[in-house]
């Protein structure tokens, strides 16, 4: 390569070794000369781990000091895990995004919803459309998943057509959207393709995945079946389920009420756009309670545990509309993210214990994937034939799997690279090349903080030795000027000799304070290290662990 050569580079800043936060990069040109078009912006969901926090955004500080070279954001399909990050980090980026209909009318309602969110500039593509943004030549191809308008993404630069397949399966009978066009991605593959950027979620299961037509009739028989009240969890995107459970209960003789604001502003999106085109209208969830029992499907948010929404207060009888009783029947028709059965077996335990019988796909095949198995990820690489493999979308083994895959199927490069590293795709071999900044940010409340933050640390200390806090205030003279004054949080309210941790941090503050030279009693600074080490000694002393100690001097 000649100095001031133009390259071409893929830098993924999110979803690379893990599932969701998908947010990606190609570059075109040389040096800080680059222009970079951007491929999706999502979130992941944050889980125990995280205490306190609602959604994980990649940290986009890097093309952030690019965005004049930032030509535009092209969004695959609507999943939070593609779209849940524009509305934070748009202000950050300022640039326009691209689109299909579907995926638009989403973001659109989200923004309409949230008086606070930025007014995103939104070029609307056709399905199987085509956008020209500089050196990149966008081509939209349909591809079946669990939403509609799903896409992968044909993008031509001088140095070669790279594609990102985004999330796919082939489905020859979906129940909503479009199948996976076969012919144009053959087409795309006698072209020439130099990489392929591909999903690897499902590399670990072996043959294909089922048809959403084959989860339908499978709900179909189940809600059929059903005696009492039928609920059904799923993600509220999914588009295809939701039409399998509408027709379902209709040919049941029930009705579909919606619960979860996520569920209505779906609904309403596909309705609009035919995608719910003979599925009778959902009613809404103040209708529930005036349901007879076995004329009911409650389609409802929660399928992943969160804490948060309506399944699991439900689980807890705490949601204001919605209750089950013994003999009703929750069906899990998803599967389980990573990292998230904790809380998913948490909820099911609760309605067990609520005498509700609970379906998941262990048992019933209710549910099926959104992404390919390794049958059809061979299929892929065989249509598109691409000299490079960029395995994404998935942990270290889904990865890991895809790449031995692709090499059986004799892909000459395979480039394992994770996030933040600048893979170079041309000119020359394939290889990571640089390394720019990726990290994560974490929403907490209305608050975006940074993962280097003690934030998250300090709460996960909390959550393990609790706090104590001292306050007292001290005279000129160094006296104390009343009794202090002390408060425990999350420690036992005794010791094994039956003393309470409130009696026993007094008793310390006060020898501690006994203890004191009169002229360091005079320094405030000095009193406060002293009894943070006192207070911290005698409770570990007593406890077997060391609590978090704050310490207030007041000098009168």
């Amino acid at each position: 390569m000649t100095k001031g050569e133009a390259e071409l580079v893929f830098v993924p800043l999110g979803g690379v070794g893990e599932i969701g936060m998908n947010f990606g990069l190609y570059g075109f040109g040389q040096g800080r000369r680059r222009q970079w078009l951007a491929v999706d912006c999502g979130v992941a969901f944050a889980n125990e781990l995280l205490p306190g926090i609602d959604l994980i955004l990649p940290d986009v500080r890097f093309i952030e000091e690019e965005r004049k070279n930032l030509l535009g954001i092209v969004i695959t399909h609507g999943h939070e895990d593609h779209i849940g990050a524009l509305a934070e980090l748009w202000r950050r980026l300022q640039a326009p995004v691209y689109t299909t209909p579907f995926t638009a009318q989403l973001l659109t309602i989200r923004r309409l919803q949230d008086p606070g969110a930025p007014d995103i500039p939104i070029k609307v593509l056709p399905v199987g459309g085509h956008v020209s943004l500089g050196p990149f030549e966008v081509d939209f191809i349909p591809v079946a998943h669990s939403i509609p308008e799903s896409h992968a993404l044909a993008i031509k630069t001088p140095l070669g057509t790279v594609l990102h397949t985004g999330d796919w399966k082939i489905d020859p009978t979906p129940v909503a959207g479009s199948t996976t066009d076969e012919a144009r991605f053959r087409a795309l593959g006698d072209a020439g393709v130099l990489a392929m950027v591909a999903d690897s979620t499902n590399s670990v299961r072996g043959g294909r995945s089922p048809s959403e037509a084959d989860a339908g009739a499978n709900l179909a028989k189940v809600i059929a079946e059903a005696k009492g009240r039928v609920a059904v969890t799923t993600f509220a995107s999914n588009v295809g389920r939701m039409v399998s459970v509408g027709r379902a209960a209709a040919a049941a003789g029930r009705e579909v009420v919606l619960v979860g604001r996520a569920m209505d502003r779906v609904a309403m999106v596909a309705r609009e756009l035919g995608y719910l085109e003979g599925v009778p209208p959902f009613r809404s969830v103040d209708t529930y309670g005036y349901l007879p029992r076995d004329k009911v499907v409650a389609l409802i948010t929660g399928s992943q545990g969160e804490p948060r929404a309506a399944l699991s207060r439900i689980a807890l009888d705490e949601h204001p509309d919605i209750a089950l009783s013994p003999g009703d029947t929750v069906v899990f028709s998803a599967r389980a993210i990573p990292g998230n059965e904790i809380g998913i077996s948490r909820i099911i335990n609760a309605l067990i214990r609520q005498g509700v019988e609970v379906i998941t796909d262990r048992t019933h095949m209710i549910h099926v994937s959104g992404h390919p198995r390794r049958e059809e990820m061979a299929d892929m690489l065989r249509w598109v034939r691409p000299r490079i493999l960029l395995p994404v979308h998935g942990e270290a083994l889904h990865m890991h799997e895809h790449a031995v895959l692709a090499r059986e199927v004799g892909v000459p490069e395979v480039v394992r690279c994770g996030n933040g590293d600048v893979v170079r795709l041309a000119p020359g071999p394939a290889e990571v090349v640089d390394e720019v900044p990726a990290a994560r940010l974490y929403k907490d409340g209305k608050v975006l903080i940074e993962d280097a933050s003690r934030t998250i640390a300090d709460r996960r200390k909390l959550s393990f030795v609790g706090i104590v806090t001292v306050a007292l205030a001290l005279s000129d003279k160094g006296e104390l000027a009343g009794d202090p004054r002390s408060e425990v949080i999350g420690l036992p309210e005794r010791a094994t000799d039956g003393r309470t941790f409130v009696s026993i941090v007094d008793e310390a503050v006060m020898e501690t304070f006994d203890t004191l030279p009169r002229a360091r009693r005079r320094d405030p600074r000095a009193v406060e290290e002293s009894i943070i080490r006192g207070v911290r000694g005698t409770v570990a002393e007593a406890w077997g662990k060391k609590p978090i100690v704050r310490v207030l001097v007041v000098q009168v």
